[in-house]
């Protein structure tokens, strides 16, 4: 097929701007969710730690749901545009009951918020990934120059979200149900797939002939028997896990400690915030390009070699321009890790319950060992402070590095899915 301008794309183009409403929406309030319950509800770290650890039971109940819905949906947005209608009710849910159930009956709260968030969003966002990955395999564009806009758009909101939010946190939730209805919108009346001549055009025949039908519900429970699935898991809970704790559930706060006022911090967070994801878009774009250099195994490795590297040097510095380049790292750290999984599993089992292993395999995994690390985690940062905290966490990812180079498979070995393409 003649190569066209990315651009042209109809599937690429509405892809993209699907994507990038849906982290725009998320990223202007959940950037600063930490810091909300630290400086704003005054929690401490381990009722931090326990409100994470509720919306990762939750959520990693409603993955597994959502991955083998969508898997059984393939392309239809149902699925999408409920997740856009509970995410329009953001601005009402935590200004009139969320911030008053946490204060009043903190563990009702608590399990209310994880219900809502894990279907607005915690859950929503593998499942929009899923789609994402899979329509461009059908149609030709690569996942990660898609995934880069939703990236491009955290970092904008995430950089007003700072400003906003020193203003009154209630306007970033707001803002977010308002996006969230453009995405609304967006999914209801926009239909590039209706258009036979696009369709001519750009679909993949082969993606195609997968598509046509749909995961069994055997197929897609079967995925719990597979042990090299089992193996990532275990990769997933030792090295995704802490590395979402040390950056979700502590490094906001502990960044905004390095300076005079709150309200400074909480707009200079924002600011580096805003950077890091957009180094982050620039970097999904390009790590598609990276694994057809070096391979998607080496590209994982990278991805977990840098994590090591910045979770510890978070530990060891102890000034905010220096903490502020480390931070930087989370760029091609997340790239390589997140855009090499996502292929690691398309490329090694069958593409069919691609949303389904994704869900179980990455998600879910990282869902159990929050469940499990959080509160422990927040107790520890209690006792004996963020650096020490961070040291721990970087030495359990040291060893899950040096698990993952052991059970990643070879880009050449049992190739179940998509082979990978070095053009």
């Amino acid at each position: 097929m003649k190569k066209k301008s990315l651009f042209k794309n109809p599937f690429y183009r509405f892809d993209s701007l699907n994507i990038l409403l849906f982290f725009t929406a998320w990223g202007i309030w959940w950037s600063f969710f930490q810091i909300w319950l630290t400086n704003t509800l005054h929690f401490s770290g381990e009722q931090v730690g326990t409100i994470y650890s509720f919306n990762s039971a939750i959520t990693l109940i409603l993955m597994f749901v959502y991955g083998a819905i969508q898997d059984r949906l393939g392309l239809k947005r149902h699925l999408l545009i409920f997740c856009s209608v509970m995410e329009m009710l953001l601005g009402p849910f935590f200004t009139w009951l969320y911030a008053p159930l946490l204060h009043s009956s903190f563990y009702l709260g608590t399990f209310l918020g994880s219900l809502y968030l894990s279907f607005a969003f915690l859950a929503a966002s593998p499942t929009f990934e899923a789609v994402t990955e899979r329509i461009s395999r059908r149609y030709r564009f690569e996942y990660g120059q898609a995934r880069s806009w939703g990236s491009f758009g955290y970092a904008v909101s995430a950089l007003l979200a700072g400003f906003l939010f020193t203003i009154s946190p209630n306007l970033v939730f707001w803002l977010s149900s308002f996006i969230a209805l453009l995405l609304f919108l967006l999914l209801v009346f926009v239909h590039p797939e209706k258009n036979q001549k696009m369709i001519d055009l750009y679909e993949n025949k082969v993606e195609n002939a997968k598509e046509s039908s749909t995961a069994s519900l055997k197929e897609i429970f079967g995925v719990f028997k597979m042990k090299a699935l089992w193996q990532i898991i275990i990769y997933i809970i030792f090295s995704w896990t802490f590395y979402t704790v040390f950056d979700q559930q502590m490094f906001p706060q502990f960044f905004t400690q390095f300076f005079a006022t709150k309200a400074l911090g909480q707009q200079m967070y924002g600011v580096l915030n805003s950077v890091e994801v957009f180094l982050e878009a620039i970097m999904m774009a390009c790590v598609p390009w990276l694994m057809k250099k070096i391979g998607v195994r080496k590209t994982l490795l990278v991805g977990i070699t840098i994590m090591v590297i910045r979770i510890g040097g978070c530990g060891l510095v102890t000034n905010p321009l220096g903490v502020s380049c480390i931070k930087l790292l989370h760029a091609p750290e997340t790239a390589c890790f997140a855009l090499g999984l996502f292929r690691y599993f398309t490329l090694h089992f069958d593409t069919k319950v691609s949303a389904t292993l994704y869900m179980v395999g990455y998600q879910i995994a990282a869902q159990v060992g929050q469940i499990i690390f959080s509160t422990p985690l927040g107790d520890l940062r209690d006792h004996i402070g963020y650096s020490h905290t961070f040291l721990v966490i970087s030495g359990i990812t040291l060893i899950a590095g040096i698990y993952a180079n052991f059970i990643l498979k070879k880009d050449n070995v049992d190739v179940n899915g998509q082979p990978l393409s070095k053009d």
